[in-house]
């Protein structure tokens, strides 16, 4: 493996540390310093090119459009220290991620436009000009770090015999000294150390699979490295910490997140609990958004309880086709927790994905033909738990004539249970748009309802039984909400009960209004004014 790392500044930084580490040990210079990384492995991984070959370091992409890495990259002088300023990168930086393989044209390239840097350790984010598609960024770590851990590390840095690696490395590190904002690793895996072009590169917790961000290399003795002084035997390492700064990463990305796309190009947008919430637990809900130029997106839910800013990340979803899709809804329809989508497409056909996440989509499954009528009646539809299932979801749709229809527990029964809750009305007709929430606190889900007239109402504990007997009037008629695109009830704020309302207006922008109960809808918070 190998790092970025003027040797000046990687010794000092490894000093500061000495005291708790140890005396540093590593093994003779002619061990390996890393293993080769398979294709398509540890993708997340980014290499960063600053002024046209001038400098190299290794970054992880934290978020589709940001990148994480050492300050002392972007520092006119390393040895001096770690801090600069922000803004534009002084000289010309691109960003390659997702190839582990340099001599290949996968994954993607990209110029950076902006540096974060945080002040008080050797840590910056870097902005990406676009959004990185196809790729799921690794997630922050909020874990303390402790002594004895193993963390695995990769880099495009120089190796035991290779000046400029062609392809991407890897080891395996042990946490030897833990400290307020910095970490001390010494190599496990076979001679293991970090070298010139590492620097920047992630130290990461690997289980089962599953990736979580707990340190950015910032410094290395460089035993064993190609170039490096044959005496020099130590591979210790210094690291910067991320679990206890996981917050202000978010808010980082949060604070550009939803200006970043034109929101008049979103065909739909779903609520769910894609990519790791879950009800009662840290992180809200997510939103799934469906483009009209056929892409997909799934915005994360926050892990904090900002109503201004309710998403932390962007994860654009490989696959295509959403152009095609007449209405989409999500849910649990598995009772693992984890929401899917049930989608009516141009064709007539209803099919559904039992899950969605970062990661892409589940096999498709068919639940009604092409040329099915549904694609002629069917106006719109939620998921919501109306059926008392404390398990799985029910679908509830929307006729043209006013009639509205629910099919319970639709993972296990597709669309074959059909109950009808209310037969042909011409207020049915009046519906304009329709999602699932909890705002009353009833045994089932809460319909929440945008009039035509630009009216709305909340219909408390829908269920067979209880057939929208208790209406709420929560908008008159003709207020703002007539100019509504698309209504989605959630726990955007904080996974407590009565939902969030986000609302997207024609104009392309967004508004949220915490805790709407049968009070009426709270505070209007703006989220976006384009």
């Amino acid at each position: 493996m190998s790092g970025k790392g003027i040797r000046a500044v990687w010794t000092a930084s490894i000093l500061a540390i000495s005291a708790a580490v140890g005396t540093l040990t590593g093994t003779p210079a002619s061990a390996i310093v890393g293993d080769e990384a398979k294709e398509g492995q540890y993708r997340f991984t980014a290499k960063i090119d600053i002024g046209g070959g001038r400098r190299s370091c290794t970054g992880a992409l934290v978020e589709s459009q940001w990148v994480l890495t050492a300050a002392s990259c972007f520092a006119d002088d390393p040895s001096q220290g770690s801090r600069i300023p922000g803004g534009a990168p002084k000289q010309k930086t691109t960003v390659t991620i997702g190839r582990t393989d340099l001599t290949r044209e996968t994954g993607t390239v990209v110029d950076a436009v902006e540096l974060v840097p945080r002040g008080d350790r050797d840590l910056v984010l870097v902005k990406l000009k676009d959004s990185v598609a196809g790729i799921v960024p690794v997630p922050l770590s909020r874990t303390e770090p402790r002594q004895g851990d193993e963390l695995r590390v990769t880099g495009y840095g120089r190796t035991k015999d290779e000046w400029a690696p062609e392809r991407l490395h890897y080891a395996t590190f042990g946490i030897d000294a833990v400290s307020s904002g910095s970490i001390g690793l010494a190599g496990r895996s076979g001679g293991a150390s970090l070298c010139m072009g590492d620097a920047g590169g992630p130290a990461f917790r690997e289980m089962n699979g599953a990736f979580e961000l707990a340190a950015v290399n910032t410094a290395s003795w460089q035993g064993g490295c190609f170039g490096a002084d044959e005496a020099e035997s130590r591979t210790g390492v210094t690291s910067s910490r991320v679990d206890d700064i996981a917050d202000w990463i978010q808010q980082t990305f949060a604070r550009t997140l939803l200006k970043r796309s034109d929101w008049k190009n979103a065909q739909h947008i779903v609520p769910g609990y894609f990519t790791g919430g879950s009800p009662g637990g840290r992180r809200h809900m997510d939103l799934f958004v469906a483009w009209k130029n056929g892409s997909a997106s799934l915005f994360q839910g926050a892990d904090d309880d900002d109503p201004k800013y309710p998403f932390t990340a962007e994860h654009k979803i490989s696959g295509s086709g959403w152009q095609y899709a007449v209405s989409v809804a999500g849910g649990d329809f598995t009772g693992n927790g984890s929401d899917g989508l049930v989608v009516r497409w141009q064709t007539g056909e209803v099919t559904w994905f039992s899950h969605v996440s970062q990661n892409g989509f589940s096999k498709e499954q068919q639940l009604r033909p092409a040329n099915d009528t549904w694609v002629k009646y069917a106006k719109a539809m939620t998921v919501g738990r109306y059926t008392a299932n404390a398990q799985r979801d029910d679908l509830l749709v929307v006729w043209v004539d006013g009639s509205i229809s629910l099919f319970a527990d639709l993972g296990a029964n597709g669309l074959k249970r059909e109950v009808q809750l209310l037969e042909k009305t011409q207020a049915g007709t009046y519906i304009e748009q329709i999602s699932a929430g909890e705002f009353t606190g009833k045994s089932t889900a809460d319909l929440l309802v945008r009039w035509r007239n630009g009216s709305a109402s909340i219909f408390a504990g829908v269920s067979t039984t209880n057939k929208f007997r208790d209406e709420i009037r929560i908008r008159d008629e003709k207020s703002a909400w007539q100019n509504s695109e698309t209504i989605a009830a959630g726990s955007f704020v904080g996974n407590a009960r009565p939902n969030d309302v986000l609302v997207r207006w024609a104009d392309g922008n967004f508004s949220l209004y915490p805790a709407t109960d049968e009070k009426g809808t709270h505070g209007e918070v703006e989220l976006l004014k384009q």
